[in-house]
């Protein structure tokens, strides 16, 4: 027969469990963490770099705000833009994202990052701090997650920043530079992707 301190606890782990399925938002920690866990999974040596390439696709377009990313990338010119430029370059830099991380980070086998802390900048972003632990074959590497947070329920990845370099802000400055080596031309930044996406 089972006591009643028992099927208290027993309902109690229920509620705790139902309120925990109904729960979408995810923490940003719980969030990076998961994230990298999926890509170590994918990135399995049993797995051919071609197997892999296209796991890291998907788990990127669910993790990543591309698009954010993206038009960050593009700084002031994006004013300059027309609609059309617009959904041309959106289309072209998911291409670009996708085919340039995938196939970087297919190179590596099982990385085993570990998340240390998280800081709430503001309503709209967290700081999750992680690092890649070190190997016989690398040093300890510290990399920080800019987690987009203002919808709970969907965190997206902005921004990495590995040993303080800021990937979005490099990239930022890259296509910068393709610009204005082109007399601002925004159409030669479109076909450097579109050369890189061939």
């Amino acid at each position: 027969m089972i006591s009643k301190k028992n099927l208290l606890l027993s309902v109690s782990l229920i509620f705790i469990f139902i309120g925990t399925v109904n729960s979408n938002s995810i923490e940003p920690d719980i969030f990076v963490q998961s994230t990298v866990n999926r890509a170590s999974e994918a990135l399995n040596n049993n797995f051919s770099k071609e197997e892999k390439i296209k796991k890291l696709k998907t788990i990127a377009k669910e993790t990543v705000d591309i698009r954010g990313i993206g038009f960050y990338t593009l700084g002031q010119y994006r004013k300059t833009l027309s609609e059309d430029q617009i959904k041309e370059y959106a289309i072209l830099f998911e291409q670009y994202f996708l085919k340039s991380f995938a196939s970087r980070l297919a190179e590596y086998s099982n990385p085993e990052i570990e998340v240390i802390a998280k800081e709430k900048l503001n309503e709209k972003y967290t700081m999750v701090s992680s690092k890649l632990v070190a190997t016989d074959k690398r040093p300890e590497i510290k990399i920080d997650w800019r987690i987009y947070t203002k919808d709970t329920e969907n965190p997206l990845i902005r921004d990495l920043i590995i040993e303080g370099l800021s990937l979005a802000r490099t990239q930022k400055e890259e296509f910068s530079s393709i610009i204005q080596s082109n007399d601002g031309s925004i159409e030669a930044l479109f076909d450097t992707l579109k050369k890189f996406i061939d």
